[in-house]
């Protein structure tokens, strides 16, 4: 007998009277959000006279997504928002949005690597660290849920390997899987465009830096180092040290052709910047 569900539900140890059903029996369940596969769960029955004693475990990629929102939220409290927890959110729509594109959505393991990747890429970043502990939250977290080894070392390596910084200068050296490039383009993606350019100036207002300063020109071939430092930069320069190059970066098919609209805009928005600076427009 199939008995299909259409939402999420929990059920440990309880007791349910139904006597017509057989002795066995397969729930399945589909998922609603938007981008999550189908999920088929097997019960373990015991029937005993009238009653049917039901042991499910089932959800168990959902209590970890819920957890994960969780902290996210309470570690990135005091972020600006540029890099706040509506970022990481809009990372995982749109990482899970790719993968389904990409063809990994009829890999359950493949999407609870994106998914999670997607949302705890950001915890411990080295822009808002503010006690070295942080960077062992991630891991943390993921051995406290029991996360299967082989996912949890994918998760970590999309998350060490999805820095502009390594791969701008040269330095990158990670491993590709699937995974990897879905969530990579994700949070690229969030970073160009117009909630790119409105998240440029974000973090730039929360450096006090200037937004244009025409004696500062944009720098070039830059060092990991000089990427990582704090030297007097303003914001439109950003768009020309890293911004404008995220197009031509990204790994999946999917990711490139949403990438192609938002540099235009990006291209529109700093040349109409210029023109409005300069007093022309």
């Amino acid at each position: 007998m199939r008995i299909a569900l259409s939402q999420p539900f929990e059920l440990s140890n309880s007791t349910t009277t139904a006597p017509s059903f057989p002795s066995s029996f397969i729930v399945v369940y589909s998922d609603t959000h938007r981008h999550r596969p189908h999920i088929s769960v097997s019960l373990k029955l015991k029937v005993k006279r009238r009653s049917i004693r039901i042991r499910i475990r089932m959800g168990m990629r959902e209590e970890r997504v819920k957890k994960a929102e969780e902290l996210v939220v309470r570690s990135m409290a005091g972020n600006d928002a540029s890099h706040d927890h509506s970022h990481v959110f809009r990372v995982r729509d749109l990482a899970l949005s790719l993968a389904s594109e990409e063809g990994l959505s009829s890999n359950p393991h493949s999407m609870e690597i994106v998914e999670l990747a997607a949302l705890l890429h950001d915890i411990g970043d080295y822009k808002y660290i503010r006690d070295p502990s942080e960077e062992k939250i991630v891991e943390n977290f993921l051995d406290e849920e029991g996360v299967e080894e082989e996912i949890k070392s994918k998760i970590l390596k999309i998350i060490k390997g999805m820095g502009f910084k390594e791969e701008v200068t040269g330095h990158a050296n990670i491993e590709w899987f699937p995974e990897f490039g879905v969530v990579q383009d994700a949070d690229r993606l969030d970073a160009i465009g117009a909630i790119g350019i409105a998240r440029c100036f974000t973090f730039g207002g929360s450096r006090k830096a200037l937004m244009h300063d025409p004696a500062i020109l944009p720098r070039s071939d830059l060092s990991k180092e000089q990427y990582m430092s704090k030297e007097k930069q303003t914001t439109i320069n950003h768009f020309h040290e890293k911004l404008l190059k995220i197009k031509d970066m990204m790994k999946t098919k999917a990711g490139q052709k949403r990438a192609e609209r938002r540099h235009k805009f990006m291209e529109e928005f700093v040349k109409e910047f210029y023109a409005e600076w300069n007093g022309v427009n």
